[in-house]
C-alpha cells in the first residue's frame, strides 16, 4: 500500500504531539499506562466521586489507567502514604473490556463485549448483588467517521451503560461515561437527566483541544 506524503506529514505531526504531550510524559513519570488516568483523576479531585471503601465498576477499561487510578485512591492512607499502585485495597474494582488488560493488583477484569448478554451476565455476576457506588465508562465504538452512524453506535454504548447503572447503582449513586459533541449529545444529556438529580458535563484538560470527546457525569441516582 502507498501511502502518500501528507499521510507522512500527519502521522509524523501525531507522533511528535503525543511524544511531547505534558500528560502522556506525566503518565511515564507516574506509572500509568495511559495520559486518560488524569482525566477521570480531574473529574474526581473537580467532584469528589471516589471514596475508599466504595464499590466502583470500570467499563472500558484497557489499558487500565482509570482502573490504576482508582486503585491508588483505594490503597490505605496509613502513616502519611496513599496511593500505592500494591498492596492492600480498600475497595472494590471490576473492569471489563473487549480488548486484553494487563493485570492490576486487587482488580478483577473480565474480557468480553459489554453489548453481548453472556458478558453482561459475567459482570452482573462479579457484582454479586453488592450496591454499587460509582460507574465509570470509557467506553467509545469503532469511528467509520459517518456521522449519522457514528452518533447511533456512541448513544448505544452509552445507553447500556445508563442500563447497568440504572440496575446496579446504590440510590445516590453516580455514573462517569464518555461521550461525544455532535449528532445526538443533546439526546444523551437528556437521558442522563433523566436518570439523575445532578448532571454535569466536563471536559478535562488532559482531554485534547481537537478532540470532541467530552464527559458527562451524573450524581444522585434517582429512585425509581
Amino acid at each position: 500500500m502507498k501511502i502518500d506524503s501528507k499521510s507522512k506529514k500527519i502521522n509524523k505531526a501525531w507522533v511528535n504531539q503525543h511524544v511531547n504531550d505534558p500528560y502522556v510524559k506525566l503518565a511515564q513519570r507516574e506509572g500509568y499506562r495511559a495520559r486518560a488516568a488524569y482525566k477521570l483523576k480531574e473529574i474526581d479531585e473537580t467532584l469528589g466521586l471516589v471514596k475508599p471503601g466504595q464499590i466502583v465498576v470500570d467499563l472500558g477499561s484497557a489499558p487500565g489507567a482509570w482502573s490504576q487510578y482508582l486503585r491508588r485512591r483505594f490503597a490505605p492512607k496509613t502513616a502519611g502514604t496513599g496511593g500505592a499502585a500494591v498492596g492492600e485495597l480498600l475497595g472494590t474494582i471490576i473492569a471489563l473490556d473487549i480488548l486484553p488488560m494487563e493485570p492490576i493488583e486487587g482488580v478483577l477484569f473480565i474480557q468480553g463485549d459489554f453489548r453481548e448478554q453472556a458478558v453482561a451476565d459475567q459482570l452482573h455476576a462479579a457484582v454479586a448483588g453488592r450496591p454499587v457506588d460509582l460507574v465509570v465508562s470509557d467506553m467509545a465504538p469503532n469511528l467509520s467517521g459517518i456521522e449519522s452512524a457514528d452518533a447511533a453506535r456512541i448513544e448505544h454504548l452509552v445507553e447500556l451503560g445508563l442500563d447497568f447503572a440504572r440496575g446496579h447503582l446504590k440510590p445516590g449513586g453516580a455514573m462517569v461515561a464518555k461521550v461525544f459533541h455532535g449528532s445526538g449529545y443533546d439526546q444523551l444529556v437528556q437521558l442522563f437527566k433523566q436518570q439523575f438529580r445532578v448532571v454535569k458535563p466536563i471536559k478535562p484538560k488532559a482531554s485534547r483541544d481537537k478532540s470532541a470527546e467530552t464527559f458527562l457525569v451524573g450524581m444522585g441516582l434517582k429512585a425509581t
